[in-house]
């Protein structure tokens, strides 16, 4: 396993981050088998993940279940544990967003659920928009003065209310975010002109979600054919929303690099992410040892400018995302 620090953070995490939204039965295309979502979790830690990232929202609070059955006999100072807050938890006033309220009673719900003192790393899932950002931020600070967060980031925004939460927390002194969590693939490479020269510009980390693009990149759908029954694809018209042209023009090549690497398209889509100076983690969802193995094997594969340049050049980055 390879080690870096997150954003401009001393705090070390592996190259691979290991998403937990897969261990839960909240959809079909999920594990749904507890016992064998504990043991993968176990394979991914043997191998050197030490990053792990997951959110109250995953299956309700099932996926941060069963990442803190899996870590009860883990070393907790070597592991970097992650989650997230704003989705609705419950019906009703205050089930959800960003007010003082709902996330701190959320940080403390999620560390009954994971079965520790602290989390390393809490995040904004989204963006609330009837809250104000200063609001948010401070209770945030209050959880990392409280001892129950290490530190703060952010997941899916706009730029400029990116821009603008760094600059509160600058003026009234808050805990700066230190990581955002983008979408970001070669097939999905708006933020490119959105979020990441935020990043780029403020040091901050980026653990990129559905770097495989909801399995797209894998290369297990075909150009001419629809998914499987049973594939995410099947189920998810976010996943088929990448069959278009252009996409398909970008697994075309992946997978000409795939064959002269030795390599499967998997572990070259991840390479070339691995490759992008911005990049701190991107976040891997197995839901097999086998994919598991296959995700890690994309530590081995280094790619030329020439390979990298291939693959860049089939897509040209737009935001909003098309």
């Amino acid at each position: 396993m390879r080690y870096t620090t997150l954003g401009r953070t001393g705090l070390e995490v592996s190259r691979l981050c290991l998403g937990c939204m897969n261990f839960g039965s909240e959809q079909p295309w999920m594990m749904n088998d507890r016992a064998a979502s504990v043991d993968l979790i176990h394979e991914a830690l043997d191998a050197g993940i030490n990053f792990l990232d997951t959110a109250n929202v995953y299956s309700t609070g099932e996926s941060e279940e069963i990442v803190g059955e899996a870590i009860d006999s883990t070393n907790r100072d070597e592991l970097v544990l992650a989650t997230k807050v704003y989705g609705d938890m419950r019906e009703g006033p205050n089930g959800g967003g960003l007010s003082r309220k709902h996330v701190i009673d959320q940080c403390e719900a999620s560390l009954d659920r994971l079965g520790v003192e602290y989390v390393d790393l809490y995040q904004l899932h989204r963006w609330d928009e009837t809250t104000p950002i200063e609001e948010t931020l401070d209770a945030l600070d209050h959880l990392i003065e409280s001892g129950h967060v290490r530190y703060v980031g952010a997941s899916t925004m706009t730029a400029y209310r990116l821009t603008k939460a760094l600059y509160a927390s600058d003026v009234e002194d808050y805990g700066r975010f230190v990581c955002i969590q983008p979408e970001y693939s070669a097939v999905a490479r708006h933020e490119e002109e959105n979020m990441l020269r935020v990043a780029e510009g403020e040091g901050l980390g980026v653990i990129p979600w559905s770097p495989l693009a909801g399995g797209f990149l894998t290369g297990k759908y075909e150009r001419d054919s629809g998914p499987a029954e049973g594939t995410r694809g099947a189920a998810s018209e976010s996943v088929r929303s990448y069959f278009t042209d252009e996409n398909w023009a970008v697994l075309d090549a992946i997978r000409s690099v795939a064959a002269e690497e030795d390599a499967t398209p998997a572990q070259v889509a991840l390479a070339w992410l691995l490759d992008r100076d911005v990049v701190t983690a991107p976040i891997i969802g197995p839901k097999s040892s086998t994919q598991l193995r296959d995700d890690l094997g994309a530590l081995d594969v280094s790619l030329s400018e020439e390979q990298r340049s291939e693959i860049a050049s089939q897509k040209r980055p737009r935001y909003p995302k098309p």
